[in-house]
């Protein structure tokens, strides 16, 4: 009878054992349920994020039809790069034309934006088109890197674009007939020039007509008699910038109002013509990484 009782008290341990390792296996499943299930959860709310970014980039569509300065050429494009890269269902054209032939087609719609290295005249600041500034520009003389003249004074720099000095030997040079070259009419960097320098409607006959910044600067390379003016964005080896009142042609010296043939450029458009695409276009280059851009490519960012 004793050993009847010890082996039921034996029996009853084994069997209390069993029903704790039971609840403590239900109760491992439930916090493992419960784990999982928040994980999955999380997974699904970062899922969402997830997509929700992508539909807010990929979600942009249409044409941004841009046309104006050959000065904003070299910035517009990078930043439409750059913007298309972000917004792969959106395409942004830029149509490099001259300043006044940009504002026109933008007052016209004939491209929603328009692009501008000059401030706008009072004709068509009657037009009531929105400006916005996107960077500023100086304006370089060049000349051929094998130029004796060592820079010039805004007077003298008038002079020769007005006719008045006609050989490098008035202004410190050799003795050599000083070929001209400017912009064509319409031309925003030849309207801000010509009102900065002070001459203007008084370029001199003499005057070689080149069309776009490019071109003029391949002149000026090409011919070590030659002087000409381009967009600071332009400069590189084949010419040499001159200091004018013995201020160098730099970013730095345009932020700080020393060196002052410079300029805005601007985008103008009319409200009613503009839509999400275009909108954001514009603020992408007034964010930090579209002036991060207009610097990378030589402009001056706004800030």
């Amino acid at each position: 009878m004793k050993n009847l009782k010890k082996s039921l008290g034996v029996l009853f341990v084994i069997a209390m054992l069993f029903a704790f390792v039971g609840c403590s296996k239900e109760n491992v499943e439930d916090q493992n349920t419960t784990t999982i299930t928040e994980t999955s959860s999380e997974a699904a709310t970062t899922e969402a994020a997830t997509e929700e970014a992508t539909e807010a980039t990929t979600d942009l569509s249409g044409t941004v039809a841009v046309s104006g300065s050959t000065s904003v050429e070299k910035i517009g494009t990078a930043e439409a790069e750059e913007f298309m890269a972000l917004n792969p269902n959106v395409t942004v054209t830029y149509e490099s034309i001259g300043s006044s032939a940009g504002i026109k087609n933008a007052h016209e719609n004939v491209t929603p934006i328009g692009t501008s290295s000059r401030e706008l005249k009072e004709e068509e600041k009657g037009w009531g088109m929105k400006e916005v500034v996107i960077a500023y520009d100086g304006i370089a003389a060049i000349v051929h890197p094998t130029s004796g003249v060592a820079g010039l004074t805004k007077e003298q720099l008038l002079g020769i674009y007005n006719g008045t000095i006609k050989n490098w030997s008035e202004v410190g040079g050799a003795d050599n007939a000083i070929v001209v070259v400017s912009r064509e009419d319409g031309s925003g960097t030849r309207d801000a020039f010509e009102e900065l320098v002070g001459y203007k409607d008084a370029l001199t006959a003499d005057a070689l007509i080149a069309e776009g910044n490019g071109n003029v600067q391949t002149t000026v390379a090409g011919n070590p008699q030659a002087i000409g003016y381009v967009s600071v964005t332009f400069l590189d080896e084949t010419v040499k910038a001159l200091p004018i009142d013995s201020v160098e042609p730099t970013i730095e010296n345009v932020l700080n109002s020393t060196y002052t043939i410079s300029r805005p450029f601007l985008m103008v458009y009319h409200e009613e013509n503009m839509n999400d695409a275009t909108n954001a276009f514009i603020d992408f280059i007034l964010s930090d990484e579209g002036q991060a851009i207009v610097s990378e490519k030589g402009g001056i960012p706004l800030k």
